[in-house]
């Protein structure tokens, strides 16, 4: 039997063309091989869940509730997002978070856990996967997010500004989790839970310099300025005016192991680790 020589080549052509659409429909998060009822989702959330079902699934689970088939392995858990409560946020304790948020938290990764950075990833399937997250949890239609922190200028780092921090430290009790020395060994540590009452450790200053939720003074700042929701870390904007907060981020570098300033100066201070015990000496209203 022959074969016409054309009718070949066409084949070829349409099986090549046909291959590159599945490819860029996946790259796309259009379908990513999962074929699903529209429902009542938007485009962008319909690609969304393309791209959920290809990367996440694994460990948020089919419904989001963070019961994926390789949760049982991880420690910490995957994020429940039915819940919509959220560690990493610029916005209030208790409000839900930006899309900036999320979409900044998928190309950072969160530090000590198992939730990569999502950077090579476009800007828009980032953009997508949020979209689709937002769908379980119904908070989401009902609040919209909190109104984001004004960050005041980072002042220039001093030495009194480092000692106060750590009158804050000891004032504010953070040693009581994180320790004298910022170890993660404080006496309240091995009793701490999550919101779903499953252990967690305090932070450990010592081990490096990226936070759960990034690594610039900012970071830090909006970390005890917002609190971890669903964790023991609360926010300090009550306790805290801006000038304060900066403080305590200049002091909590100094209990880093890279080599900064802040250590530079705790150094020639010859800044010793607090004593718990001993009276905390009130921090100069500026």
């Amino acid at each position: 039997m022959r074969t016409n020589h054309n009718t070949v080549l066409l084949c070829a052509i349409t099986f090549m063309s046909l291959g590159l659409g599945v490819a860029a429909a996946q790259n796309g998060g259009t379908s990513s091989g999962y074929p699903e009822p529209k429902n009542d989702f938007t485009q962008q959330e319909r690609r969304g869940k393309g791209l959920y079902r290809r990367y996440c699934i694994g460990c948020h689970g089919p419904r989001g509730d963070g019961n994926g088939e390789n949760a049982p392995y991880i420690d910490p858990k995957p994020r429940d997002f039915t819940l919509a409560t959220f560690k990493c946020r610029s916005t209030p304790t208790g409000t839900l978070p930006t899309d900036s948020d999320l979409i900044n938290t998928l190309k950072r990764g969160l530090e000590a856990s198992n939730m990569p950075s999502w950077l090579p990833l476009s800007d828009q399937n980032r953009e997508d996967l949020v979209a689709y997250i937002k769908t379980f949890s119904s908070r989401w239609k009902k609040e919209g997010p909190g109104k984001p922190l004004q960050v005041t200028p980072e002042p220039e780092v001093t030495a009194d500004r480092i000692k106060e921090g750590q009158q804050l430290f000891q004032k504010m009790e953070c040693w009581k989790c994180h320790g004298t020395e910022g170890r993660g060994d404080g006496p309240s540590a091995p009793t701490l839970t999550d919101s779903k009452d499953r252990p967690i450790p305090p932070y450990d200053f010592t081990e490096g310099h990226r936070f759960k939720c990034g690594q610039t003074d900012e970071d830090l700042y909006k970390i005890f300025m917002t609190g971890l929701d669903g964790t023991p870390m609360p926010s300090f904007a009550d306790n805290l005016n801006p000038e304060q907060a900066w403080d305590l981020v200049f002091y909590l570098r100094t209990l880093q192991p890279m080599h900064t300033k802040e250590k530079d100066i705790a150094k020639q201070l010859g800044l010793k680790p607090i004593e718990p015990n001993a009276p905390a000496t009130p921090p100069a209203n500026k």
